[in-house]
């Protein structure tokens, strides 16, 4: 009798999947049994990954991020490891069983199908309220929302940007250095700014993850830009309904209400606060079982499988409860992900040896205040492991390119040449 095929199915094609995906292919494969018998299945609904940090400055103009890093193609990366080691898929899931263990994809030719899998990994990550910060449907759909906005940037005389956290302080930054410029030396804030820009967050203070002095020091330097700090207020609404969100209505003329009542105009909206995770393809009968309540997958925070799904089931990145949406915590999580699926098939296809009878290893969140916030091209705020950052340390580590030194290593697997 033949052995079954044994599909390690990955959904997600960014951080998370694509390193989880090279991580098993490097330090897995070698060590199983019939390994004609394994294929590591990517299905993710963009054929291209891209740098997601950098959207608020690359958003405004091709000429400010280099696009031929800022985008790459994602099923090149994998040419490098064994003929039939691993297929690519550009669909959507749709659904997720994890009793019959299967998946349901949409493909990108529109047709539904099905994949049983041996194991799962979810890195699906999270969308955005705006579609400019991530790949809410995919590549094509993220470049026209950049498109619809540059379009309306030159005659654009105000803008409002909801949130408080990275992204909106981010966004606002950028745009107010590249449509305003910066204040001189001497100058606490920018006199008659040529572009009126809002920032409205909930909060008492920007940059929640932050310490308050950090906070100041942002809302200091976004003054600068021409940018004017609206705390302790929501926004409530928005006319027409979907500004801001919706393709329609992307870069139009808003009305704002905010939460205390009071009505604000701008030429473009951003909203820029929060993200939904990309869980939709958990069935609703399942959704109380495998779902917190905000929606993320309900992941084991030491091993990182997904106990309630059955056996060889994971999760990692956003999408994952086990640590707070970051981009550290997920390069954290990798090395952990590998070596426990890495445990679970070899125990299971009879493996005996030190590796399928040891101990799990254990992901443990470094919640040590980390955070990096560049503010325009030039400057940032920022900590690391619990220290506070100088401005030019921002700029060097982020603020220059926005991680892109950082993304070739990740994208063609060799961050995970070491098995750590």
């Amino acid at each position: 009798m033949e052995t079954p095929e044994k599909n390690i199915v990955v959904l997600g094609g960014s951080y998370g999947g694509i390193s989880a995906a090279h991580s098993i292919l490097k330090h897995t494969f070698p060590h199983l049994p019939n390994k004609e018998t394994y294929q590591v299945v990517m299905i993710s609904a963009a054929s291209q990954a891209m740098c997601r940090p950098g959207c608020p400055r690359a958003l405004i103009s091709d000429d400010l991020l280099d696009q031929s890093r800022f985008f790459v193609d994602i099923q090149p990366q994998f040419e490098q490891y064994p003929k039939d080691s691993f297929r690519f898929i550009q669909g959507t899931a749709v659904e997720l069983d994890h009793e019959s263990r299967t998946v349901t994809y949409r493909a990108a030719a529109g047709q539904a199908e099905n994949i049983s899998f041996y194991a799962l990994v979810i890195a699906t990550g999270s969308s955005t309220p705006s579609p400019m910060f991530s790949l809410n449907k995919d590549e094509e759909a993220l470049r026209a929302s950049w498109t619809a906005f540059r379009q309306a940037l030159p005659t654009t005389k105000s803008i409002i940007v909801a949130g408080g956290g990275p992204t909106a302080v981010e966004v606002a930054g950028e745009l107010g250095e590249f449509l305003n410029g910066r204040a001189g030396y001497f100058s606490n804030k920018l006199a008659n700014p040529k572009v009126s820009i809002t920032l409205v967050t909930s909060s008492t203070k920007l940059l929640p993850v932050l310490r308050p002095s950090l906070a100041d020091k942002a809302e200091a330097m976004l003054a600068k830009l021409g940018v004017t700090v609206v705390k302790n207020t929501r926004v409530a609404s928005v006319s027409p309904t979907g500004s801001g969100s919706e393709a329609a209505v992307l870069a139009t003329p808003t009305t704002v209400t905010l939460e205390n009542g009071e009505t604000l105009a701008a030429d473009i909206y951003i909203p820029a606060f929060g993200v939904t995770y990309n869980t939709g393809f958990v069935a609703d009968r399942d959704r109380g079982l495998l779902l917190t309540p905000e929606g993320r997958i309900h992941t084991c925070a030491a091993t990182l499988r997904v106990e309630k799904a059955g056996p060889r089931v994971y999760a990692v990145g956003d999408v994952a409860s086990a640590a707070r949406p970051a981009v550290h915590n997920i390069l954290a999580e990798i090395p952990v992900l590998s070596a426990n699926l890495k445990r679970d098939l070899l125990a299971d296809a009879g493996v005996t040896g030190a590796v399928a009878a040891g101990e799990d290893r254990v992901f443990k969140e470094d919640t040590k205040e980390t955070q990096l916030v560049p503010i325009g091209q030039g400057k940032g705020v920022g900590a690391g492991g619990g220290f506070a950052l100088p401005s030019f340390m921002v700029w060097l580590i982020k603020g220059r390119d926005y991680w892109l030194w950082t993304m070739g290593n990740l994208w063609n697997g060799k961050q995970w040449s070491k098995e750590s």
